[in-house]
């Protein structure tokens, strides 16, 4: 396994994998339909947003992370 100092990071990696495959699966239906060709349309969309909601993860992850801690109690 990987040591806890990791968490942030792994947690991102996979929170990202998951949200833009969802997200992609479905919004990718919802503007073309489902047909033979929605696998080879969704991969080339999920290709693009992969790298882009990990991107924003890392950046975005640590100052809500922050504003969060700071608006609960």
């Amino acid at each position: 396994m990987f040591p806890k100092k990791y968490f942030d990071f792994i947690f991102i990696l996979i929170m990202g994998f998951g949200m833009s495959l969802l997200m992609t699966l479905i919004i990718t239906y919802i503007n073309t339909g489902m047909d033979n060709e929605y696998i080879n349309r969704f991969f080339k969309a999920w290709s693009v947003s992969l790298p882009i909601a990990i991107i924003a993860a890392l950046v975005l992850g640590p100052p809500i992370k922050k504003l969060v801690d700071k608006i609960t109690e």
